[in-house]
């Protein structure tokens, strides 16, 4: 259901097996397993994650794996009720997302153009200066990035067509900036080809076995920018590229309804999470800045 229905990604369905799997071997001891569990049974394992120690996202992933096989065993008739229904959860604080300021995406993109062996801006620096400076300009995800076909980009275009999420497609624009390094990136872009796979439709295309570069490289790669541009790679990661997308859009004035559109949010409830962190910026700026502003 969640891969036919629901358009999962790979990833996705991975966790959920493996959610529902941790659940059936806790259950497997205390009752006839997942599917037969009773209500105190469920809340027994609730309480168990929690005493486990580990990140409280992963444990409220798990919790809602399991009220989603649930909600699919009710529906599908299998039985009549829902033994996580009334069974409460803590609340999970939500995380505000790493920053980085405007400042250091410049020197970000910088490192990135000083990337290879040789640190002279060459092919490979070319390449990770136009994918960050897309990641920047568009709010992509990198699944989104690396999936990029080259028709996408054919004619120097001032949008691109993406395909997010649950197969879902939307616009994602292109800055004057991005659209520069796309152009010097296009020109050296058969340097990355396979020697038989000219016709690579990628728009980053690469010598290893799945012929399109990998998000897992292009982090390592981004790590080695981050050093060069002399920012901690622990601050940067392709998504942290994404929230400096949105959090500079709100703080330049920019509506949350347009926000979330262009970052493919289904809820707006996703987006609202960068105007905290827009105000809170904004308000320091304020405390810092103005010259009323008196310290405590």
């Amino acid at each position: 259901m969640m891969a036919v229905e629901r358009a999962a990604a790979k990833n996705t369905l991975t966790a959920y097996g493996k959610d529902l799997a941790d659940a059936g071997g806790f259950l497997a001891g205390r009752s006839s397993g997942l599917a037969a569990a009773t209500s105190e049974e469920i809340e027994a394992y609730f309480a168990e994650l929690g005493a486990r120690g580990m990140a409280a996202a992963t444990a409220a992933r798990r919790r809602a794996a399991v009220r989603q096989f649930y909600r699919f065993v009710v529906g599908e008739g299998w039985r009549t009720d829902d033994p996580s229904r009334r069974v409460d959860a803590p609340k999970q604080g939500r995380p505000l997302p790493k920053l980085l300021s405007r400042d250091e995406v410049e020197r970000l993109i910088d490192g990135a153009r000083a990337f290879g062996e040789k640190g002279d801006g060459g092919a490979e620096g070319l390449r990770l200066a136009c994918m960050v400076e897309l990641l920047y300009a568009s709010g992509l995800r990198i699944s989104e990035l690396v999936a990029l076909p080259l028709s996408a980009v054919a004619r120097d275009p001032a949008f691109i067509i993406v395909k997010g999420k649950g197969g879902k497609e939307r616009l994602a624009p292109l800055s004057g900036p991005a659209r520069a390094a796309l152009k010097v990136y296009i020109d050296i872009r058969p340097t990355f080809l396979p020697k038989s796979d000219k016709a690579n439709p990628a728009l980053f295309p690469s010598r290893g076995a799945g012929g399109r570069l990998s998000a897992r490289r292009f982090a390592q790669m981004l790590d080695e920018a981050a050093l060069k541009a002399g920012i901690d790679p622990a601050k940067v990661s392709p998504h942290v590229l994404r929230h400096a997308f949105a959090t500079h859009l709100l703080e330049g004035g920019a509506d949350l309804r347009t926000v979330q559109t262009l970052l493919g949010h289904v809820d707006i409830s996703t987006t609202q999470i960068y105007t905290h962190v827009a105000s809170d910026r904004l308000s320091a700026v304020v405390h810092s800045k103005h010259p009323l502003a008196r310290d405590a």
